[in-house]
């Protein structure tokens, strides 16, 4: 990455008060999604499959903090929603390709939901496929296995349902540790709490194993990664029937590189940044604003810089060099091979944003270094469902 950029030299007069402490996960990170859960996203993972580096792994979840006493009510997608995968493989900021789910409604809970997986490019090319999603259960005491769909037509297999949320991270360790920042006294023993907000929770997930050959362009290896949840303008609702959508569709939330509008964004601006787009972020629309907030928190030009070449020069994508062997356990933990190149399932990005936000000095992560289930060693990768515990166990899965 280069340490230098145009934004680390904007003007910083923007006043911003960062008295209101901080959240760091982009979980209900905006009034518009707090209330909002089939629309929130909470992570967005994209990494070269471990097993079979031709293949790319594009992930993201919704809907957090779901205990698994109610995997069974909570465990269905959003039929109202569109769920959809933003991919940029020109080297600039506007999407290229779009890969959109949409699911039906539920006519049971022990019934799959069916997913219309559709992959739209500029080239005019459109394909669709169908496929189901994994049935959640409130009362095994194991999580089921997961319903898997390869489409032959495009090589793409497709994984949707609960998962152990898979952020690790202590949410108030650091809002506490930014507070003393914002004091004029850094005190990094906030930080020592090693807390897993996240931890014995699950999250709605959709994954998606697609050959890379499917997803470069112009730009070579690398490509850029986000995803977006939209609703349609309208909906009609009823006394006798269901809500009935049309219109025009909307975004709710987006996302790409981890705590970007969650930590660096003000609060006022968190709506608009969600229903803004990537190539906003690379016309600057949101510079000031994380200037003013990182220059707040005492981040230097240099490093100012560097996290303008990760989430603004060309938006707020993930960027994944598909030339960059990805090996290991879990996802993939070979060095240098993760974010932020990508992200795979174990990287610990809040130690990395923290290592960079302090300037490479005050403080080398939150004491939260691995995810409170292991992950899987293939597809879907993601750490299957936290479930109903048996009579008389006593645990601490949930550690805040």
């Amino acid at each position: 990455m280069k340490l230098n950029h145009p934004l680390s030299a904007l003007t910083m007069a923007m006043a911003l008060s960062l008295s209101t402490p901080l959240f760091a996960a982009d979980h209900a990170e905006a009034p518009l999604v707090e209330s909002d859960a089939a629309s929130d996203i909470a992570d967005v993972y994209a990494f070269l499959d471990p097993n079979d580096n031709s293949k790319a792994i594009l992930a993201f979840d919704v809907h957090g903090f779901i205990v698994p006493g109610e995997n069974g009510n909570l465990g269905g997608f959003d039929p109202s929603v569109r769920y959809q995968f933003n991919i940029e493989n020109t080297g600039d900021a506007n999407p290229d390709k779009l890969i959109t789910i949409i699911f039906n409604e539920q006519t049971s809970r022990s019934n799959p939901q069916s997913a219309r997986v559709r992959i739209l490019g500029k080239d005019g090319t459109d394909k669709i496929f169908n496929a189901p999603t994994t049935v959640s259960s409130a009362t095994a005491e194991k999580a089921p296995t997961p319903s898997l769909k390869k489409d032959a037509a495009t090589g793409i297999t497709f994984f949707a349902g609960l998962v152990d949320d898979p952020f690790f991270f202590d949410i108030p360790g650091f809002n506490r540790f930014v507070s003393t920042v914002l004091s004029g006294s850094p005190d990094v023993s906030q930080l020592n709490r090693g807390r897993d907000t996240f931890a014995g929770y699950n999250s709605q997930m959709i994954v998606l194993s697609v050959p890379v050959s499917l997803l470069k362009g112009s730009a070579g290896d690398v490509i850029g990664v986000s995803a977006t949840t939209l609703r349609n303008a309208q909906t009609i609702r009823s006394k006798t029937d269901d809500p009935i959508n049309s219109g025009v569709s909307y975004p709710i939330d987006r996302m790409g590189v981890p705590t970007i509008n969650t930590v660096l964004i003000p609060f006022p601006r968190k709506n608009e940044y969600n229903r803004a787009s990537t190539a906003d972020d690379a016309a600057g629309k949101f510079a000031g604003d994380i200037v003013s907030t990182l220059t707040a928190l005492g981040t230097d030009a240099a490093h100012i810089g560097i996290l303008a070449d990760v989430a603004v020069t060309k938006g707020d994508m993930l960027r994944l060099n598909t030339a960059v062997a990805n090996t290991g356990k879990q996802g993939g933990n070979n060095a240098g091979a993760g974010f932020p190149n990508g992200r795979r399932p174990v990287d610990d990005v809040i130690d990395t944003v923290l290592f960079l936000v302090t300037n490479e000095g005050l403080t080398t992560g939150d004491n939260v270094n691995a995810n409170d289930k292991v992950f899987r060693n293939s597809f879907p990768f993601f750490a299957a469902s936290h479930q109903p515990l048996p009579t008389g166990t006593l645990d601490d899965n949930t550690r805040n």
